[in-house]
C-alpha cells in the first residue's frame, strides 16, 4: 500500500511539467506554421513574417494555457 501512495504522488507533481510543455509545443507549432505561411506562401518581408509569428505564438500560448486550465 505504501508504494502505490508514493507512486500517485509521484505522478501529481509531473503533470504542471507536461502542461508547459504541450503549451510551449502549441506555441512552437502556432508561430512555425503562420511563419512559414507569411514569409514563402504570401511571399510577406522577414520582418512581417516574424512580427505575425510572436503574435500568433502569443495568442496559441494564451489559448493552450486556457485549455490546458480547463
Amino acid at each position: 500500500m505504501r508504494g502505490f501512495q508514493r507512486q500517485a504522488s509521484g505522478m501529481g507533481r509531473a503533470v504542471p511539467m507536461k502542461n508547459w510543455r504541450y503549451i510551449a509545443l502549441h506555441t512552437a507549432a502556432a508561430a512555425c506554421f503562420i511563419f512559414l505561411l507569411q514569409r514563402y506562401g504570401l511571399n510577406a518581408s522577414l520582418e512581417t513574417s516574424l512580427l505575425w509569428a510572436i503574435v500568433f505564438g502569443g495568442c496559441a500560448a494564451g489559448l493552450a494555457y486556457s485549455q490546458a486550465n480547463r
